[in-house]
């Protein structure tokens, strides 16, 4: 196994199964360490007309976004508190009684930010607020902006894989920069499109350790426009950003990763297909490797079976 700095996963990620009660809930994640999350990714298993709610806790307790609509923040109680063991939620789309539900979620800083002033550190042209796990290679990042071209400070103290944005104030698709696309490159978390070619996402310029650039393009950059940005790291035997070719066989390709995978979120960028999740604790439950079970990120579909299969191995995924 690959070398690790991370020797409990547990501690930075987890994915947690619940049943929804119809009245307030803790919800308490169950690894082997308690965790206090910091973004947490809600999802029903069993309906399709409820939608994935995102919250984190840089923007507040009771602030909903949408990974499959471009609708501006709401006011939910999907999240109403961080707890040292996982979250307390009394919304329906987060807890309808008698609907199951799965939650992903992350460790930043607990809470704890920290204010970037661009002018005085002379680290980015745009002041921003984050807050970084720098061990597990995640930060979450909010900006006002100002249109024209910006540098931005992440935290991460490495560059960004994996790059996730979304106007807060007003509607605006959510933005992905992956780095095997490049800087001139960006995808919508909440379509179908294909990778997408204009420099006035990320301005062709590639991020470096400290700070991310976007263009004057309104979903990333809207002048007095709040955003936040998810920003990703890889972190060797912990979590890793990349890409592969496809073959058409049920003999796929491995994607080595050095680690046994607990989340794995894929997307089609030569042409339209639906970005698709799948995560470790939902599987086919035939007792193998191979999980069939899926999550799409970009609609409010249910988990569904699709005959999609990939196995997750200790060492990385097949795809079949």
């Amino acid at each position: 196994m690959a070398y690790t700095t991370i020797d409990d996963p547990s501690a930075h990620f987890q994915t947690t199964l619940y049943s929804g009660t119809g009245s307030t809930a803790s919800v308490t994640n169950g690894g082997n360490s308690d965790l206090q999350p910091d973004w947490v990714w809600i999802k029903s298993r069993s309906a399709s007309d409820q939608e994935h709610n995102l919250y984190d806790s840089s923007r507040g307790t009771g602030k909903r976004l949408i990974s499959s609509s471009s609708a501006a923040e709401d006011s939910r109680d999907g999240v109403t508190a961080f707890n040292s063991d996982g979250f307390t939620t009394n919304y329906s789309d987060a807890n309808t009684s008698s609907s199951t539900y799965v939650a992903w979620q992350w460790k930043a800083n607990g809470g704890t930010t920290t204010t970037n002033d661009a002018s005085a550190t002379s680290v980015g042209s745009l002041d921003s607020v984050y807050q970084a796990n720098t061990t597990a290679g995640f930060s979450i990042v909010t900006y006002t902006g100002a249109g024209g071209n910006q540098t931005i400070a992440h935290g991460l103290g490495a560059v960004p894989s994996v790059m996730m944005i979304k106007r807060r104030d007003d509607a605006g698709d959510w933005t992905v920069y992956h780095s095997t696309q490049g800087d001139e490159k960006f995808l919508r978390l909440n379509s179908t499109n294909a990778v997408g070619d204009q420099a006035t996402y990320f301005n062709d310029t590639t991020p470096t350790s400290t700070v991310f650039t976007v263009g004057s393009a309104g979903d990333v950059n809207t002048s007095s426009g709040t955003h936040v940005a998810y920003c990703f790291t890889d972190i060797q035997g912990y979590s890793k950003f990349g890409g592969y070719e496809g073959n058409n066989d049920t003999d796929g390709p491995f994607l080595y990763t050095g680690f046994k995978p607990a989340l794995f979120i894929v997307k089609n960028v030569d042409s339209t297909a639906a970005w698709r999740l799948y995560s470790n604790k939902i599987s086919n439950q035939n007792g193998f490797n191979d999980l069939d079970r899926v999550f799409y990120p970009n609609a409010n579909d249910e988990e569904s079976g699709t005959g999609h299969v990939v196995d997750f191995l200790s060492n990385g995924i097949k795809i079949r």
